[in-house]
């Protein structure tokens, strides 16, 4: 293995590709200033970046923000110029690969222990260990969701250092049993409670959500491939750039921008209020994170396609290191 190997095969150096670069760093440039930006608007009343437009000084921020994400990724594509497409493409999936892991295992622990809060609470057990005071703060989201959720969150995140698993068919694993305990509990105990479908409906919308960018990368959705599979490596290189420029990327930045449009937008505001489904207190307490499920979505759905636009402009170029799928067929 040579020195600017990865160690899967991938070369750190290749022919210089300065507007795909520029283009794809600028991009996530731009992601990570739209999320300091919504912090900034929603945690500290700065306003939106088009507030300039009516004259608003204060949007100077937001504005400068935007310029120094798109700058510092724009300079880094500049500052290196000589990394290759699939160098880059491999490092930006790797890092996309911890976030949705971490997310993975966040919602684990959080699943886990807000189910067995939420059974403490409906049958009244928390009075056994915690004076009356104590147990209405159990009745409260916010205290659920700052002192129990968000440390588990945390928790996921480190977790996911030192993890290489995506836990996708975990995952998918514990659905099952968690119905396979709704269908036994209902027509054998005759026992159900709101907070088992809510389980249920919790691990499954992050299963779907998360699991889109990294089937994405294994091209496991579902295409209408009765030309496509049939072209050459090169041409099917230059479709998915395009592709990725003119649909993947505006469609993840509209979920983005959509879902961040504010303190009222649909991610925003159940997250800052710490929402909860309409059975209050007999359901789980995690509504709040299904709506923040759509920004991880839309911002691993963009991260990756960034990785994806490096990897087909190096098809589209005829690089070498081409990643052969096991769905495609023997050259």
């Amino acid at each position: 293995m040579s020195a600017t190997d990865t160690g899967d095969g991938i070369e750190r150096y290749g022919e210089p590709a300065p507007v795909t670069r520029i283009v794809g760093w600028g991009t996530l440039g731009a992601l990570a200033a739209l999320l300091i930006n919504n912090v900034l608007n929603v945690g500290f009343g700065y306003p939106m970046p088009q507030a300039i437009l009516s004259g608003d000084t204060a949007a100077l921020v937001p504005v400068l923000v935007y310029v120094a994400g798109i700058a510092l990724g724009a300079g880094y594509a500049l500052a290196t110029p000589r990394n290759a497409l699939r160098w880059d493409a491999a490092r930006i999936h790797r890092f996309n690969v911890y976030l949705i892991r971490a997310f993975y295992f966040g919602i684990l622990f959080v699943g886990i222990a807000d189910t067995i809060i939420a059974f403490l609470r409906v049958e009244n057990v928390l009075g056994l260990f915690f004076d009356r005071e104590t147990v209405l703060y159990f009745q409260r989201p916010d205290f659920i969701g700052l002192w129990f959720h968000l440390p588990l969150i945390v928790l996921g995140f480190v977790v996911a250092l030192f993890s290489r698993t995506l836990g996708f068919m975990w995952l998918a694993l514990l659905i099952i049993l968690a119905e396979l305990a709704i269908v036994i509990t209902r027509f054998i105990f005759s026992y159900e409670q709101a907070f088992m479908g809510d389980l249920v409906r919790y691990w499954y919308s992050g299963l779907f959500l998360f699991a889109s960018a990294y089937t994405l990368y294994e091209e496991g959705h579902v295409r209408v491939d009765v030309v496509y599979s049939n072209l050459q490596t090169r041409t099917k290189g230059m479709l998915n750039a395009w592709g990725v420029i003119l649909l993947g990327m505006p469609t993840a930045w509209t979920v983005l921008a959509v879902g961040f449009a504010g303190p009222q937008s649909i991610i925003n505001s159940p997250v800052m209020n710490f929402e909860i489904t309409q059975t209050g207190g007999i359901g789980m307490y995690v509504k709040y994170q299904m709506a923040a499920f759509l920004g991880i979505f839309g911002m691993t759905m963009l991260i990756q396609f960034v990785s994806m636009l490096f990897e087909a402009v190096a098809d589209w170029r005829g690089e070498p290191g081409h990643r052969h799928l096991e769905t495609e067929p023997a050259a």
